[in-house]
């Protein structure tokens, strides 16, 4: 049985185990819990693995020396302790990592092989104790199996193909060597009394105007005869409620809302979640919340465009990574936290990656409620999978499972079935009947049709065209700019229709995120252990991005990391924040086909240059807020159309029109030689491009492409302003990025304290490019933000909690050696208030 979307049902009682303890032992050479030494255990938290018992206990760190979990036998035991009470207690494990027993006062109740399938074993009354061996899964991969059609170099060992685990910790060039090993998603014990629902299924749809939820599961504990049930939907203030049939051991039926409110992603609507609960007799189940929307993919002529509601979504967004990835969980404080960069970066959807883990409820319910869409890949990547009945039965289960807990999920945009696997086996040189095997192609897709109806399924993150990795047709891993090494204007010329990973670069951190802390160099031991490479390359992302670094300032990276190793990772910084804004811009334009784009990776997995937009602490990269300004649901942009001149691109995904006032300004060596206005309607869900010359009186070489003399210009801004406020705005440099520094820039920053915080005015006489900001104890809304001469920029500094409420820092442009610290002006009664 699995509980699928119940959450809790009245009448019955959880119960944690505690006094957990761990040991390791050689392979096979303990196999039953009567046989264990008394020595050798350490305290263990369960949910986690054994890597997080160790680290907890200061027995192994991922700074130290590397240890291979995977090579050894881990046994967890605890002791049971129940109150008295009515009901059937029942033993819940929520997954096990990987191949695992399970004995009750030494009896054997279970076997798993499947990490991400959960368990229930009715508890004997009066047990006492619980013993847990997950195995070497070492003599599985020696084991004599076919060898596969492909290989897939990242991945350490090709027969991990056959064992349903993770990939995290398991692919060297890239993860923490921390394989995931243990009771990773918690052993708990439920005394279930009167009513019991299982194999829920609940299925939300939208008719017209009108939503309607329809319920079908198993019920136990109810008479047929005399018993009641309800299907009860929550919003606000609001109740609805419908009658449900109990008939042959199942309780079923509908709920139906007029005028239904309808979910959107955050940047197109409204995130509008219902709560809902079913009601039998005195008995109430909880199921979380619901949401109602049309969801859909369009695939007409090799397009990939997500539509919600009848609109199309450009879908952005990065490939969700786990906070923590020893003990593959978070906190709810860190979970808020990643999701509120999330939204506040304007992106709109999430993907869980095949080589990850499914996520949990917190996750799911933070999609739901922020407006995330989910791209929810099943756990199968690169490899080419076994398809023999036992293995096919096991991943049945597990898909089963998985999408029972999805079940009605508004966020749910795609089920995919693998990450890369048609693009490793073409890229490889398989023949291309071995590109679609039926896992995928058949088995897969009926399941989803089952467990899931009306979601789109895709078979592979990367799909599509004369070879699966076409940029140009379906899906595809974009890594033209980035990896290849291509330039900036190929992100149009490959004509990208939906990248489902892109831009991944070795993208510098903070000092404080530096590996070994801030005195950290690129060519350290360390540095270069963390850096991420595809295993066998002579190269590594730290080469990708120094490329972008040459290319973008102008600089030999080389020589540059010599000579001023600060400036070095300065410039790295920036380089990538600018690739993806500029890549972005690029794909949101009015006239490109391209339907989306998510980077490859949200988070870095371990402090380092890894290719997360957030430090593994926490913190934001430059990258973030190069990304936050050109995600936004309203934005602004510019690009150079040759002889065409400079076009400025307007967005606006809200749901109403946009009205407001478009700026354009020029300089040339600091004196401003061009300003116009104009007045614009953007169509809700909609874009505009216009040539800037429009704006002006007549013709400027604004992009100084006839080159009838020196440029016209050296700086180009557009501003978008609404009721006087500026909303948006874009930087085009027609003579490049500002790789050198002037002395003065004429820059100023005043705070002034806020209750949670300060609002920081940044001028500036000359442009200041990128400018850093470094207040102890805050941190800034916006960052490495560009302020235009003679111009204010406007940041919000937000007190951390427990810091001092004193305003001590600078500013610090990246195109000046100038250093500005920060005044502070006394709250006015009205900013006090």
């Amino acid at each position: 049985m699995t509980r699928g979307r119940i959450r809790a049902v009245s009448g019955h009682a959880r119960f944690a185990i505690e006094g957990w303890q761990l040991r390791a032992a050689a392979p096979g050479s303990i196999t039953e819990p009567s046989a264990l030494p008394a020595d050798g255990w350490l305290p263990a938290q369960v949910p986690g693995t054994a890597a997080s018992a160790l680290r907890a206990a200061g027995a192994w760190s991922l700074d130290g020396p590397a240890r291979r979990f995977d090579a050894e036998d881990w046994w967890w035991r605890a002791s049971i302790a129940l109150p008295d009470g009515p009901g059937r207690d029942v033993l819940c494990l929520g997954g096990l990592a990987t191949l695992a027993d399970v004995w009750i006062d030494g009896a054997h109740v279970l076997a798993s092989t499947d990490m991400f399938l959960a368990h229930e074993v009715a508890l004997p009354a009066g047990a006492r104790e619980i013993a847990i061996r997950c195995r070497s899964i070492d003599p599985t991969l020696a084991a004599k199996r076919p060898r596969p059609r492909w290989r897939a170099p990242m991945i350490e060992h090709q027969q991990l193909r056959a064992i349903r685990t993770t990939l995290l910790g398991r692919t060297p060039g890239w993860s923490p060597p921390a394989a995931a090993v243990g009771p990773w998603r918690g052993v708990w014990i439920e005394r279930r009394a009167g009513v019991e629902v299982h194999d829920l299924r609940l299925h939300a749809t939208v008719i017209g105007d009108d939503g309607r939820l329809a319920v079908d599961a198993a019920i136990d504990g109810v008479d047929r005869d005399a018993g009641t049930a309800a299907l009860i939907l929550r919003r606000g203030d609001d109740t609805w409620r419908a009658p449900l049939a109990l008939a042959d051991g199942r309780l079923f039926g509908a709920l139906g809302i007029p005028e239904v409110q309808r979910w959107w992603p955050h940047t197109h609507g409204e995130p509008a979640c219902y709560e809902a609960s079913i009601v039998v007799d005195d008995a109430t189940i909880d199921l979380g919340p619901v949401g109602f929307r049309t969801i859909a993919v369009d695939r007409t002529d090799d397009d990939f465009a997500i539509i919600v509601n009848g609109a199309r979504i450009f879908a952005r967004g990065a490939c969700w990574t786990p906070i923590d990835p020893v003990t593959l969980a978070h906190t709810p404080e860190a979970l808020a936290r990643a999701f509120d960069q999330v939204s506040t970066a304007g992106m709109n959807m999430l993907r869980v990656g095949g080589t990850m883990v499914y996520e949990d409820d917190a996750f799911l319910d933070a999609c739901d409620r922020r407006g995330i869409l989910l791209w929810h890949e099943l756990m199968f990547a690169n490899m080419d999978y076994p398809e023999d009945p036992a293995f096919l039965a096991l991943v049945e289960a597990e898909v089963a499972q998985a999408l029972a807990r999805v079940a009605a999920r508004p966020c749910l945009a795609v089920v995919c079935g693998n990450s890369e696997g048609e693009q490793q086996a073409a890229m490889w040189g398989a023949p291309t009947n071995f590109w679609a095997p039926p896992l995928f192609h058949a088995h897969i897709p009926r399941w989803v049709a089952t467990h899931a109806p009306g979601v789109p399924y895709w078979p592979s993150s990367a799909h599509g065209g004369a070879f699966p990795h076409q940029p140009n047709a379906g899906t595809s891993s974009y890594y033209g700019v980035g990896a290849y090494l291509r330039p900036l204007d190929d992100a149009r010329r490959s004509d990208v229709r939906f990248a489902s990973e892109c831009l991944a670069f070795a993208n510098v951190p903070g000092e404080a995120g530096l590996p070994g802390g801030p005195s950290a160099k690129v060519h350290s031991p360390l540095w270069k252990a963390r850096t991420p490479r595809d295993l066998g390359a002579g190269w590594d992302f730290d080469d990708v991005r120094d490329h972008y670094v040459g290319r973008l300032f102008g600089v030999d990276p080389v020589a540059l990391r010599y000579a001023d190793h600060e400036r070095y990772l300065a410039l790295g910084r920036l380089a990538t924040g600018e690739v993806m804004a500029q890549t972005f811009a690029e794909w949101r334009r009015a006239r490109s086909r391209c339907r989306g784009g998510l980077v490859w990776f949200l988070r870095d997995l371990w402090p380092g240059a890894g290719w997360g937009l957030i430090e593994a602490g926490g913190a934001p990269k430059a990258a973030w807020f190069f990304l936050r300004r050109a995600l936004q649901p309203v934005a602004v942009a510019i690009s150079d159309e040759g002889t065409s001149g400079l076009a400025i691109h307007v967005v606006n995904d809200r749901g109403t029109p946009l009205a407001a006032e478009l700026e354009l300004g020029a300089w040339r060596h600091g004196a401003s030689v061009a300003r116009a206005t104009r007045s614009i309607t953007v169509p809700a869900h909609g874009a505009i491009e216009l040539p800037a010359v429009a704006l002006l009186d007549g013709f400027m070489d604004l992009s100084w492409a006839y080159r009838f003399g020196p440029p016209t210009a050296e700086l180009v801004v557009t501003s978008l302003r609404v009721d006087g406020l500026v909303i948006a705005e874009a930087f085009h440099h027609p003579t490049g990025l500002p790789a050198q520094r002037e002395h003065d820039l004429g820059v100023t920053a005043v705070a002034t304290p806020v209750p949670d915080g300060a609002m920081l005015a940044i001028s500036a006489t000359r442009f200041a490019y990128a400018v850093q900001i470094a207040v102890e104890g805050h941190d800034p809304d916006d960052d490495f933000v560009h302020v235009a001469p003679g111009a204010t920029r406007i940041v919000h500094l937000r007190r951390r909690p427990g810091a001092a409420a004193a305003l001590r820092g600078t500013v610090q442009p990246h195109n000046t050696h100038v250093t500005t610290k920060l005044s502070v002006l006394a709250p006015s009664s009205e900013t006090s208030s």
